[in-house]
């Protein structure tokens, strides 16, 4: 099952990678765009001067930080080749933005004082993988800017959701409804597992002393139940 998902994702970026800007950056992806000026904030404020940018894609935070920061270090790693082939086309270094798998970084402990991603984690199917990879390679702290699916939908889905999720049935309930395969696929976003930066919170909160959050879309006074989007700053 596993080796099937990973084909049909790499099916799509292949399909898709010529247009991947337009489609995702531009117009699609407004939520990623205001996180990007949340994560200029964090850069400012913790004095961050080196990044580490996890699933990069064609290389957008690589672009915008080299534009608004110049003074601070970036790399972008990414493992489809069809992606990095296109950021090379807009002029981004083979130094910077390289092949890499969030699962597996090959970088050393603290080898960055931020580490980041934008709408990789609802893509892979263990995100606590990633995510233990990315505090393994901060120094100062991580950045996580994706999706919040127990926020997502009309006031009673998301009552449904936030209710089979209290008492410990989502994961069962994700597969029935997705018929044992655990993901769904849309033309828009490609292969996609149901997903929550709540998901991974207390796996945070182990090692980071402070954490941040900000709803990058909508949403009420609760983020949890009610923000589709979240961006999430762990501060070790």
């Amino acid at each position: 099952m596993k080796k099937i998902a990973q084909e049909i994702q790499a099916d799509y970026y292949k399909r898709t990678a010529v247009d991947y800007d337009a489609s995702h950056v531009i117009s699609a992806d407004m939520e990623q765009i205001f996180a990007l000026q949340y994560l200029s904030s964090i850069i400012n404020y913790y004095s961050i001067q080196s990044i580490l940018d996890v699933g990069a894609g064609t290389g957008r935070t690589i672009d915008y930080v080299m534009k608004n920061h110049p003074n601070v270090r970036i790399v972008g790693i990414e493992p489809v080749k069809e992606l990095l082939e296109e950021g090379y086309k807009k002029g981004i270094s083979k130094s910077i933005l390289i092949e890499g798998n969030g699962n597996e970084i090959q970088f050393d402990d603290n080898a960055f004082d931020l580490v980041c991603e934008f709408a990789v984690l609802h893509h892979v199917p263990k995100p606590e993988v990633v995510v233990a990879e990315m505090l393994r390679v901060a120094r100062v702290g991580i950045f996580i800017s994706d999706s919040n699916n127990f926020g997502q939908g009309n006031s009673l889905s998301r009552l449904v959701k936030q209710t089979i999720n209290f008492f410990g049935l989502w994961d069962l309930y994700n597969l029935i409804r997705t018929k044992g395969k655990g993901y769904q696929i849309s033309e828009g976003d490609g292969l996609f597992y149901s997903y929550s930066v709540f998901n991974n919170y207390k796996q945070i909160k182990k090692q980071c002393q402070k954490i941040h959050l900000l709803n990058t879309n909508d949403g009420g006074l609760n983020p949890y139940k009610t923000a589709s989007h979240i961006a999430l700053v762990g501060i070790k």
